[in-house]
């Protein structure tokens, strides 16, 4: 039976690099986890055998770990981005390289609290923040984002009002938790310096501080989340998509993807006890099944690039 090759990539996954720079006996840590995958002509590899057009997966190792100490690493998004650039123009067959980061913070010991203040760190439990870089030889694709950023606000949320048939049961609640782990990816409207096309473009025309824009990111969905009055997660949602791209120009679309983390009072009534009271109450936070609230916010002109589905990205 007669068949057709589609779409095709191959890689190297999940290359940890964990990069110390030595500033007297001041240190400084990068944690990344970098997934590499190429794209081309490799019809050849598949139908026929021949390796003609492969660069090992091994080639793409070594070369993570040699740029890491070549370049440098500033952030994972200019690290990505001179990673691409390089398979791209320096293997022929290869039209497209993607570098998916993942990176893991650290905060330094204090003196006071058993380190020097130099060179100790205690791994920082928050989010997992996370990247991709596209290359196509003519313009570069940044997606930054987040996941795992478990927020929670006591009260200040209802959900009432919504849909009925025979089988809800679900009552409606003027005062409840409303908990989720923001997984939130973001696109920037900066394509790359056309200039450019060394792979060390390390320092892009126009580019954006990239570390800036993660924190200033960060820190308005966490504002946007704290000070709505929620009747629903999508509302949240998309207050929080919303304010970040009041606030940050460089950003055109951005997507969350938010598990809702029901929380249920507990009932203490067979124990001769009020749970829900002005001091407060008990409850059960259950880890699933869960609803699953995800939108694209997007900036007036812009197109939706980023998937649907952020498990593929």
């Amino acid at each position: 039976m007669p068949t057709t090759l589609g779409q095709n990539q191959y890689g190297k996954a999940e290359n940890r690099v964990v990069k110390i720079t030595r500033d007297g006996a001041t240190h400084h840590i990068k944690d990344l986890n970098v997934s590499v995958s190429l794209s081309g002509d490799l019809d050849d590899v598949h139908l026929s055998g021949s390796n003609a057009h492969v660069l090992p997966t091994d080639t793409m190792k070594n070369t993570v770990y040699a740029f890491a100490k070549e370049h440098g690493i500033e952030s994972p998004e200019q690290f990505g981005i001179v990673l691409a650039r390089h398979f791209v123009t320096t293997c022929a067959p290869i039209d497209r390289a993607r570098v998916r980061i993942e990176e893991y913070a650290w905060e330094r010991i204090a003196a006071g609290e058993g380190g020097d203040g130099g060179h100790s760190f205690v791994r920082r439990g928050q989010e997992t923040r996370v990247s991709q870089i596209t290359f196509d030889g003519e313009r570069v694709e940044v997606v930054s984002g987040l996941k795992d950023l478990t927020v929670l606000n006591s009260t200040d949320s209802e959900f009432w009002g919504f849909a009925k048939d025979k089988y809800t049961t679900l009552k409606e609640a003027y005062d409840r938790i409303l908990a989720t782990d923001v997984s939130a990816r973001w696109r920037y409207g900066w394509s790359g310096d056309a200039g450019s096309d060394d792979e060390g473009a390390d320092g892009d025309i126009g580019a954006p501080d990239w570390n800036e824009s993660y924190e200033q990111t960060k820190r308005h969905v966490l504002a946007a989340f704290a000070e709505t009055y929620s009747l629903s997660l999508q509302q949240t949602l998309h207050q929080m998509g919303t304010r970040v791209l009041d606030h940050r120009d460089e950003i055109d679309e951005i997507r969350f993807s938010l598990p809702n983390k029901h929380h249920f009072l507990v009932d203490l009534a067979p124990f001769g006890l009020k749970n829900d009271s002005p001091e407060g109450a008990v409850y059960l936070a259950a880890d699933r099944p869960y609803g699953l609230i995800e939108a694209t916010v997007l900036r007036d002109g812009a197109d939706a690039r980023i998937a649907a589905d952020l498990t593929t990205l």
